[in-house]
């Protein structure tokens, strides 16, 4: 008896070690999979060696990269990165603070704030490269624009939102403005200030990717951009791994402060809302749009701005009209959108797709999740250099690179949504014995819809954004982005402007369809 005891002890813990060792080995199947299809590729010659350099060939790339400019470049980038990201920080949690302390602040300052805010990072460049030229100032003023942004919001919102329990035990307390500071107000905005951060690196890191591709002589974009003109893809590839280690290591340290650091309760949301107003408070958010359009009008009027620098705000807005009503911009912006929605249909379908198939195996995700994690931590607009060179400068690159930033977000809403799916649910469904077929139509995908539909807003703005950085790099397709790159060269201030204030628009709009879109598909979330 006590041998068979012994020995079913034995064959259990053998069972259990060799599980672990499986869920060890298991995440690098595909990597070892697509390493040995990439090698017989170069081996066999089934793809030019100039469009797909052989693993060694990209190794010792690294190597030699390593030993030359490399580390330069990658500073480079990175000093940048913190420059802009600790201004952005400042500015922001500063303004944020005002925002969410005072309600008059609140008032006149929100409004336009949201409204520039529209504007994404991308657009302002053409705009920022008449101002500022192609120097250091210009990625500077791009990093923190992008960081500014979330920090501002998520910063009013956290001081906004502080307990009104803790502020009147503040107030019964009599505590100086230093120990209200110190004690409650740094405490309540420090989540949502860390939550802020977290977007703020990601964008910033995007932004600063992509301006190093459009107007810089150094850094890593700048060395993605020679690799590609000389067709050193290897190059391209070396660049693009490490942007990966560095947009994980980014994305690790602030979820290491995350832990380490804050260990009271987040809010779950996080939308600035207005606060009603009343009576005269109305026509407050109008005085400060007024006062700056007025100072503006009149300084173009007595020539102390150059206008080369900076029209009349009238000029910009008939050019607007003009423009929509009976100019080409009604036309690109078309295009844009055209290719916004194919982009997104292709990339959001593969991303359900995708999602559902990771959501359903356990086994799927511990193999396929941790390459499409680093995937995602990649920078979007890093893999430009490499997807014009395998697919060339037309259609087919832009859709292709607007699909690509469509599909992580509805990747991991789908997958999310399968995985949080009621164990009762999957209960039911094996003991009535559903087929596969009607286990997905009657309970996976009703399932997932609210997620799936949370994930399309996102993936919506993704789109846009991806659109007008595709039309700055792929130059030969039409499209507003290519309109305002375009207008830029030719020193046409009053078209990047009114090309600008378009965008801003078409992107609220479409922010707001997607909000709208996501209450009708899953209205029991709202109530």
């Amino acid at each position: 008896m006590s041998i068979s005891i012994f020995e079913n002890s034995s064959i259990r813990s053998g069972i259990s070690i060799s599980r672990s060792r499986a869920r060890w080995l298991t995440p690098l199947i595909l990597p070892v999979c697509l390493l040995a299809l990439w090698q017989m590729a170069s081996v066999n010659d089934w793809v030019s060696s100039q469009v797909l350099p052989s693993p060694a060939v990209v190794w010792n790339s690294a190597l030699d990269l390593t030993s030359e400019d490399l580390i330069t470049h990658i500073l480079i980038s990175l000093r940048r990165l913190v420059i802009g990201l600790s201004s952005g920080l400042l500015a922001g949690v500063a303004l944020g603070t005002l925002i969410g302390l005072s309600r008059r602040v609140e008032r006149l300052v929100l409004p336009i704030f949201s409204s520039l805010a529209q504007v994404p990072t991308l657009a302002w460049v053409p705009l920022f490269m008449l101002w500022f030229g192609i120097d250091e100032s210009l990625k500077l003023v791009v990093v923190i624009k992008a960081v500014i942004v979330p920090i501002t919001f998520h910063t009013a919102m956290g001081v906004r939102d502080i307990p009104f329990r803790l502020q009147e035990a503040s107030s019964v307390l009599r505590l100086s403005p230093l120990a209200r500071t110190r004690y409650l107000i740094i405490p309540a905005m420090a989540p949502s200030v860390i939550a802020g951060c977290r977007t703020a690196l990601g964008t910033a890191w995007s932004s600063l990717i992509a301006v190093e591709l459009l107007a810089s002589s150094d850094g890593l974009g700048y060395l993605m951009v020679w690799g590609r003109q000389l067709f050193m893809l290897d190059v391209v590839m070396v660049c693009i791994c490490i942007v990966a280690v560095i947009g994980i290591a980014l994305d690790r340290g602030i979820s290491w402060v995350d832990q380490a650091y804050i260990h009271w309760p987040q809010s779950s949301t996080y939308e600035l809302k207005r606060r009603p107003v009343k009576g005269f408070q109305h026509v407050e958010p109008w005085v400060l749009p007024a006062l700056l359009f007025l100072i503006w009008f009149l300084n173009v009027q007595l020539g102390t701005v150059n206008s080369n620098i900076l029209v009349s705000p009238v000029q910009v807005l008939i050019k607007l009209w003009h423009g929509v009503i009976y100019g080409d911009m009604a036309h690109a912006l078309y295009e844009s959108l055209r290719f916004t929605m194919i982009g997104l249909l292709v990339g959001g379908g593969l991303g359900i797709f995708t999602g559902v198939g990771l959501g359903l195996s356990k086994t799927v995700e511990r193999a396929c999740g941790p390459v499409l994690a680093v995937i995602r931590h990649v920078a979007i607009f890093a893999w430009v250099p490499l997807i014009t060179a395998w697919l060339g400068l037309g259609d087919e690159a832009k859709v292709a690179f607007i699909a690509l930033a469509c599909f992580s977000p509805l990747l991991v809403a789908t997958q999310a949504g399968v995985a949080n799916l009621s164990p009762q649910l999957n209960e039911a469904a094996r003991v009535m014995r559903l087929r596969f077929w009607h286990r997905m139509t009657k309970l996976i995908l009703p399932g997932v819809l609210s997620s799936v539909f949370s994930g399309l807003r996102v993936s919506l703005i993704y789109a846009w954004l991806a659109t007008i950085g595709a039309e700055y790099f792929i130059t030969t397709t039409s499209g507003i982005g290519s309109y305002m790159i375009a207008a830029q060269q030719l020193f046409r201030i009053d078209d990047v402007m009114a090309a600008m204030v378009l965008i801003g628009i078409t992107g609220a709009i479409i922010h707001k369809l997607g909000y709208q879109f996501e209450r009708l598909a899953s209205s029991w979330r709202f109530k």
